[in-house]
């Protein structure tokens, strides 16, 4: 399949990005390269200095709703994916509401009860829907650590261990890695593997 009908298959598609920080707004990015036709974003938090060394964003949107930044970001990388951007903490009922429609969503939470709300409400309220999720990606090095498993609709991407903390922060490379494996793992669902 070549690149063209790659987009052409993806372009009726529609993912959702729970969370985007480090690993949502990678995601989101590398999905609207490949011409994922809609994008549904939420996330509550605004542009921090100390996010641009992780996050898909720059100096001059500090201060700016990640979600209104990052659909900004996409417009200027292709203007034909629809972006619908949601300034919201996602709690179970607004989540099940945004990402009813969705092909496949991405769970891009930093703290852990979001990251365990989400796959219970995904599991519950919306079993038929993949949700690819990302875990351990602290640190730098060991790329060999960082895999993906799958658990009939759940897939989980990272090494499954390390957890970021002040002495062991999430920064570029790894979580643009994790990052990138997530959304790679979207296109799988959404197009089969590449063989």
């Amino acid at each position: 399949m070549n690149f063209q009908e790659i987009k052409k298959k993806l372009k009726n598609k529609t993912v959702g990005i729970a969370g985007c920080g480090g690993l949502g707004s990678n995601a989101a990015v590398a999905l609207a390269r490949v011409g994922v036709g809609r994008l549904i974003i939420a996330d509550f938090d605004k542009i921090e200095e100390s996010n641009l060394n992780r996050q898909y964003f720059f100096s001059d949107q500090i201060g700016s709703y990640k979600s209104s930044a990052l659909k900004e970001n996409i417009g200027r990388i292709d203007t034909s994916i629809q972006v619908d951007s949601h300034i919201t903490k996602l709690m179970p009922e607004e989540l099940i509401r945004l990402f009813a429609k969705t092909d496949v969503v991405v769970e891009a939470f930093d703290k852990a009860e979001m990251k365990e709300m989400i796959v219970e409400t995904m599991l519950t309220g919306l079993p038929s829907t993949p949700l690819v999720c990302g875990v351990g990606l602290a640190g730098w090095g060991g790329n060999e650590l960082i895999t993906v498993e799958q658990y009939d609709n759940l897939y989980i991407v990272g090494d499954h261990a390390s957890e970021t903390s002040e002495e062991d922060p999430p920064i570029a490379p790894r979580v643009g890695i994790v990052a990138n494996m997530m959304a790679n793992v979207v296109l799988e669902i959404l197009l089969g593997k590449n063989k």
